[in-house]
């Protein structure tokens, strides 16, 4: 009974091991590339076809030249253990800009401006 316990802990382990592996979009093979959760077959061969024009310098290459990876998919693709030049991607590389409800060009009690500030390239009044 306790060799059966121990079996299960260690498949059980080795098998979390497995899923969490890593992978570098530069050096892995396509049965590595297609082990990351979110890549399959057409997907490996799209990245192996684009690397073999030259190597991924950056996230934002391995997004730009792989047909079908956008921003959402390369965060994922990471969190399953996928790297570019053993660098995982972070969340987004700016942060989005929240509206601050005021319309553009809308008058302040004083007849001034009040977004002034909001229009690009505009000077403060």
């Amino acid at each position: 009974m306790l060799k059966k316990f121990t079996a299960a802990i260690f498949a059980f382990i080795l098998s979390t091991g497995l899923a969490f592996a890593q992978a570098d979009v530069n050096k892995a093979d396509q049965a590595a590339l297609d082990g990351i959760k979110g890549i399959g077959p057409a997907m490996s061969k799209r990245i192996l076809d684009e690397r073999k024009k030259g190597e991924f310098k950056d996230w934002s290459d391995f997004e730009t030249r792989v047909k079908g990876v956008g921003e959402k998919s390369a965060v994922k693709l990471s969190d399953a253990g996928l790297t570019v030049n053993g660098q995982a991607r972070g969340k987004s590389a700016v942060a989005p800009v929240k509206p601050t409800g005021k319309p553009f060009g809308k008058k302040n009690k004083d007849g001034k401006e009040d977004a002034a500030m909001d229009k690009p390239g505009a000077a403060k009044g």
